[in-house]
Order: structure tokens, then sequence, then C-alpha cells
């Protein structure tokens, strides 16, 4: 069922989970849609076959991973089941949009979206083959009932080595544009550079990465002043790190966020230790989802920032071996241990009120 009509069961949901007014008064209520919008770090989502223009060697049958047709529809399986439970505490539909990373092409993407959990929705994939390395891509699966693509593009980082000089291919930055129900909305997809090397010899590279994305946001700004922009991604970096607060500009707060700024909705999940990945038998909050200032506040009309959500549960976290305690990962070392992600998945609720305002 499309979102215009689902406005009465999803307020009925929002009251529910997080305790969202709606009663006005005695003989009007107002009615807010809701969308809920995600990213997942799929952790090396590679097909079976030879690739010979991306090093995709550990995962083909005679990889050292021994990586075969089994292994990557039980993993398939696994990350369609973790998916479709995304949102539906709100929404029966689960999410509108989802980004996703760490994807070798556009057909093992096509072959997630027709796992039996989420065939029915019908989830449509943007995806173009990026420049990295390794060959793995940033891509966006979106709900056709609540979304409607009107562009995407591929956006390279460049990087050089401050040593020699030479380019270091990393992840391209995916933006997307389209009307999410019938509003424009900009999504940038990233997976920035790791922190190979140490998280200090590195910086420079996630930097060079926020920058980017901070030019993308301030060009789409100057043609649509009043965007609704999100920046979403495994950025390698928590929430304090200067590649957020500084080059991008993503404040703590709602009252502190610059008008050609963001806010980090995963602010306070990283302060109250919560995490999406672990290392070292310690939490990081790589996983974020960050809002333009346009999207701050109930706006009449247009889609606003309500809640953001780190998506965990015991199943997705290991009982047992040497990752114990940590995310539920595909393989232990080289071993496969049939799990999902060493990422945990984060979702935001989006929420605005109908053009027409209160309905009776």
């Amino acid at each position: 069922m499309p979102i215009l009509h689902r406005c009465i069961a999803f307020i009925f949901f929002l009251k529910l989970a997080f305790g969202l007014t709606a009663q006005t008064d005695a003989s009007s209520a107002s009615v807010y849609k809701v969308a809920c919008v995600g990213f997942y770090n799929l952790e090396n989502l590679f097909d079976t076959l030879d690739d010979p223009l991306i090093n995709d060697r550990d995962f083909r049958p005679d990889g050292k991973l021994l990586w075969n047709t089994d292994k990557y529809w039980s993993k398939q399986a696994n990350l369609a089941r973790v998916i479709a439970q995304l949102g539906t505490e709100v929404n029966p539909d689960g999410l509108a949009l989802l980004g996703v990373c760490e994807v070798e092409n556009r057909t093992v993407l096509e072959d997630l979206v027709a796992q039996p959990p989420l065939k029915s929705r019908n989830l449509q994939v943007v995806h173009i083959d990026g420049t990295d390395e390794r060959g793995i891509d940033c891509a966006l699966l979106y709900h056709p009932g609540y979304f409607v693509l009107e562009g995407a593009q591929s956006v390279p980082v460049l990087l050089l080595d401050q040593r020699t000089g030479e380019r270091d291919f990393t992840r391209d930055i995916l933006l997307v544009s389209g009307l999410l129900d019938g509003e424009r909305i900009h999504v940038m997809v990233c997976h920035w550079p790791s922190r190979r090397g140490g998280e200090r010899a590195s910086a420079w590279a996630r930097a060079a990465a926020a920058d980017r994305c901070k030019a993308l946001a301030d060009s789409i700004r100057q043609r649509e002043p009043m965007a609704k922009i999100m920046v979403m991604g495994d950025l390698n970096d928590d929430p304090t790190n200067k590649s957020l607060t500084k080059h991008l500009q993503a404040a703590a707060d709602v009252q502190s966020v610059p008008e050609d700024g963001f806010f980090n909705t995963m602010y306070t999940h990283f302060k109250e230790g919560n995490g999406t990945l672990a290392y070292r038998d310690s939490w990081n909050l790589f996983d974020q989802i960050l809002v333009s200032r346009s999207m701050i506040g109930i706006q009449q009309g247009g889609w606003s920032f309500y809640r953001s959500v780190v998506f965990r549960k015991p199943w997705l976290i290991q009982a047992e071996g040497t990752f114990k305690g940590y995310p539920f990962r595909t393989f232990s070392g080289d071993t496969f241990i049939n799990g999902y992600s060493d990422h945990l998945p984060v979702y935001v609720v989006l929420i605005k009120k109908p053009a027409s305002g209160p309905r009776p």
C-alpha cells in the first residue's frame, strides 16, 4: 500500500513505539506520514565469479576463503533477513531507502532484493561501478511505492598518496536524487577511506572524503537553498572525529547546526556507548546518517528527522569464538561462520505533516 494511504496506520505505530502525540484537540488529529531511511555495510558481498578488472581473488571457489555458491546464497538469505526487519516497528513496509556498501556489482544486489523476505517489496537498485581498487561500491535500494528516482551519479574522491603523489583509489560517493512522497531529497551513500596504517596517519583521507561530501552539498544548496540532503555510510570515523565535526560540519545537537551543515543523528548513540562495529574489544560507531538543517523540526509538508536507531538484536551478535560479543560476521579469520555482517545496520525515522494539515 503506498505511503499516501498509510498515514493512519503509521500514526498508530508511532504512538505505540515512540509515544508521538497525534491528537491536537477533541475534534481533529494531526496525522503524520512516516518513512524510514537506513544504511547497512553488507561486508564483502561478492559473487563467486572471477572479475579480471578487480581484486576479487579471495572470493572465488579457489581463493583462500573458498567462497562458493552455497556460502554466497547463505549470506544473501542472512542479509535479507536483517533488511526485511528494519523499520517495521513503525512501518510494515520497512525502509523506503537503504544505502549499502561493500558490494561487488549490481548482480549481487539484484540477487539480494529477490530473496523471499524482500521479494514482495519490489525493491529497486541504484548502482554505478566505481573506481575502488578492490572493486567494492556503494549502492542504494529503494521502495518504488515511496521513492521516485530522478538521477544518480558516482562521484570519485581524489586521494593522492602523501609520500609518492600517486592516486589512491577509494570508494566513490553515490549521489542519488529523487522524490520521497513527492518531495525532492538528495542522498549521498558513502564508504570513506579506512584506518589502514593507523587512525591519525590516515585521517587526511577521510577529511578529503568529508570535504568532497561538503562540496557536493554546497553545490546542491546553490541550486536549491532549502534542499533536503542526507549523508549516510560507513565513514570509518566516530561522530566526534574532525572529519565529521570540522570538515562536514556535523553538529551533535540540533541547536548547533549551521545553515550549511548537518545534524549527526547518531551522536547520542555514540555518547551512550553504543556502536555499530567492534575492534580490539571496543565499540565504534562508524555507520552514521546525517541530515541537513532543512530536515530538523516538523515542517508543514516537509520531511523531518524524528528518531535514529541502531538495529541490534541478540541474533546479530556472535555468541562464541574469537569475536564473541562482536557483530556476527561472515568469516572468523578464514573460517566461514555463516553470520551476517561485521557491522550493525542503522536507520532514521522521518515524519511530515500532509500538505493539507490536520485532518478530522
